[in-house]
C-alpha cells in the first residue's frame, strides 16, 4: 500500500483510517435564521437575472412573507439601486444587519458597504468568494422565509462557492429566447445537475413584445424556447416576461416593489411550496 497522504478525497483504498468527506456548507450566523435559500441564476449576462430576482423578493413580501436578497454579484451589484436602497448597512458584535426596503425586503449588497456605489471592486476571486460567504455567516438575516441569492453569471468560483456553501433548496434559471442564451444557460444548469441541486423554474425573460398601439404581440428576440428547455430540463414551473420599458424605468428609479407581473405567480408559488 503507498504512504497514506491523509487526503481520503484522493484516495481510493478502503483503510480502517478512512474518513467520510466533510460538509462544505458555511454556518449560518448564529443570530440569524434563514428558512429558505433560492438561488437566482442566468449562466449568462444581460438576460435580467436581477430583475427577476428583485421581483421575485418583493412578490414574496407582498404574500406576507419576510424576503431577503444576497447580492452575490459581487462584481456588478444592483439590487440596492432596483429597491431604491442607498443607505450604508451598519453592525455590532453580533454581525452585519441588512438593510431593509420600503416594504420591509432585507438586503445585503456589497454596494451597501462601499464609500460610493460607482467605486469599482477590482478583487481577485479568492476574495470575492470569501465575501459572499461573509454574507451567509456574518449577517444577521431575520427570520427570513426566503432569502434569493442574486447570482453572477457563469459557472465559475462564486457560483461554486455559492452551490458549496449556502444549503440551496432551490435553483430558478432565468433565460431568454436566443438559441445562444439558452445553450449558455444549459451549461448553468448542467453544473446544478451535477452538483445534485434542486432545479425549480424556468423564467424567458424578454419573451415578447406586446404593441400598445395595436395590441399584437411580437416576438422580438426569435420564438419561444421556454417550454422546450423546460421538458429537456425536467422542469414544470415556467414564465415567459414581457419585454417592458417600464421594468427598467421601475428599477431605474428604485420602484421595483410598486411593479406587479402576474406571470411571476407561477415561479413564486414553486419557491414558496419547498418544503425544507
Amino acid at each position: 500500500m503507498p504512504e497514506c497522504t491523509h487526503d481520503c478525497s484522493s484516495c481510493g483504498q478502503n483503510c480502517g483510517e478512512r474518513k467520510e468527506p466533510q460538509s462544505l456548507l458555511a454556518k449560518l450566523n448564529p443570530h440569524a435564521r434563514v428558512q429558505r435559500v433560492i438561488a437566482v441564476c442566468s449562466g449568462k449576462g444581460g438576460v435580467g437575472k436581477s430583475m427577476v430576482t428583485a421581483l421575485l423578493a418583493a412578490a414574496a413580501q407582498k404574500t406576507g412573507l419576510q424576503a431577503g436578497v444576497l447580492d452575490a454579484d459581487i462584481t456588478g451589484p444592483s439590487i440596492p439601486k432596483m429597491f431604491g436602497v442607498y443607505e450604508r448597512a451598519q453592525g455590532d458584535q453580533s454581525g452585519v444587519y441588512p438593510v431593509r426596503t420600503a416594504s420591509g425586503v432585507q438586503l445585503m449588497s456589497l454596494n451597501l458597504l462601499l464609500d460610493n456605489e460607482t467605486d469599482p471592486v477590482i478583487w481577485r476571486g479568492p476574495l470575492i468568494t470569501g465575501t459572499v460567504t461573509q454574507f451567509w455567516t456574518e449577517v444577521v438575516w431575520d427570520n427570513v422565509d426566503i432569502l434569493f441569492v442574486d447570482m453572477p453569471p457563469g459557472t465559475g468560483d462564486t457560483t461554486l462557492t455559492v452551490f458549496q456553501s449556502l444549503p440551496v433548496d432551490g435553483i430558478v434559471f432565468v433565460t431568454s429566447p436566443q438559441e445562444l442564451v439558452g445553450m449558455i444557460v444549459e451549461k448553468a444548469v448542467n453544473m446544478a445537475r451535477t452538483m445534485n441541486l434542486p432545479l425549480t423554474a424556468l423564467v424567458e425573460n424578454m419573451s415578447y413584445f406586446t404593441c400598445t398601439d395595436c395590441g399584437k404581440t411580437h416576438d422580438i428576440f426569435g420564438k419561444s424556447r421556454v417550454e422546450e428547455m423546460a421538458k429537456k430540463f425536467g422542469i414544470s414551473a415556467t414564465a415567459r416576461l414581457p419585454l417592458n420599458p417600464a421594468l427598467a424605468a421601475a428599477a431605474d428609479r428604485g420602484g421595483i416593489e410598486g411593479l406587479h407581473l402576474a406571470q411571476l405567480a407561477p415561479i413564486l408559488q414553486a419557491v414558496t411550496q419547498i418544503k425544507k
